[in-house]
């Protein structure tokens, strides 16, 4: 078994700290200082933002909202765009599940690494 007391945690602003990864989920808590924010986010996996303390607003690409502070969970499908701003220092939890998720650079080959950088390239020029 493993525990945290989430909000006895010494987080800095701009460094995650990732709590626990396996297989199955990766666990990062992180601060965004007042006024900051996450713009344009987004992961290969499932997501889980999980409000330690502070107050958050949060936006989708969909124009979806939600805000609130302490206690506030909010899910995000794979891929799906959002931005997270911090309307006071904001404590959050995030899970990602699975870990890593499909077309996660931790989830590639070798040799997909590899090239990967060309095929990106290759899509943004439309060939």
């Amino acid at each position: 078994m493993k525990s945290w007391m989430t909000t006895d945690l010494e987080l800095k602003p701009h460094a995650p700290t990732i709590l626990s990864s396996s297989d199955d989920v990766r666990i990062v808590a992180l601060v965004i200082p007042a006024g900051e924010s996450l713009d344009n986010h987004q992961v290969h996996e499932r997501a889980f933002v999980v409000v330690i303390d502070g107050e958050i607003e949060i936006t989708t690409g969909a124009g979806a909202r939600a805000s609130g502070g302490r206690g506030l969970l909010v899910e995000f499908a794979p891929n799906e765009r959002h931005a997270i701003r911090a309307q006071s220092e904001a404590h959050l939890l995030l899970l990602l599940t699975p870990w890593p998720g499909p077309g996660h650079p931790g989830a590639m080959t070798i040799e997909k690494k590899a090239s990967a950088r060309d095929d990106a390239a290759r899509r943004r020029a439309g060939t």
